[in-house]
């Protein structure tokens, strides 16, 4: 499947999701902004992937990353953002969402697995009583919390301009 063939609508998504549990799949969605991909997004969704049989990516669309990540941001547009994850091995579906949290995606998909970064806790997983409530298991996944894209972008701007 080509990156672009990941890529789908909300109503998309469904439709494969629906084919992969009738095929036995076990599903595992991750989500976030991955505005500027670094290796601990990285490391994240080959952990995401690990707990199913097939790796669904929930992208924050852009209004969402801005009210989330203030001014400036996001640096690259949602559906870049979302193209890019689309060519990663480990990632099966891309879905860009508008609202500010995953809910609405975790209600509709219903997904085996959410699985969040390390930033998070089993009880600090703000979804966690929405993926319970369905059957669902929440997973903290990929490696600590040293590499942030925020943390990557106040580093760029306090290197001095190359000339």
């Amino acid at each position: 499947m080509r990156s672009g063939d990941k890529v789908c609508s909300l109503s998309e998504l469904t439709a494969r999701v629906t084919a992969w549990r009738r095929a036995g799949k076990r599903i595992a969605l991750a989500n976030g902004c991955f505005d500027l991909l670094h290796v601990g997004h990285i490391r994240y969704l080959q952990a995401a992937r690990a707990c199913g049989d097939a790796l669904v990516v929930g992208v924050n669309g852009d209004a969402a990353v801005q009210a989330l990540k203030g001014p400036g941001r996001p640096i690259m547009p949602d559906v870049e953002r979302a193209e890019i994850l689309a060519a990663l091995a480990c990632v099966d579906a891309v879905v860009i969402f508008r609202e500010r949290t995953v809910e609405t995606l975790l209600r509709t998909l219903r997904p085996d697995v959410h699985a969040k970064g390390t930033d998070y806790t089993p009880d600090t997983v703000p979804e966690r009583d929405i993926v319970r409530a369905y059957g669902g298991q929440v997973a903290i996944v990929g490696d600590p919390t040293d590499h942030s894209t925020s943390a990557l972008l106040a580093q760029l701007r306090r290197r001095p301009a190359a000339g």
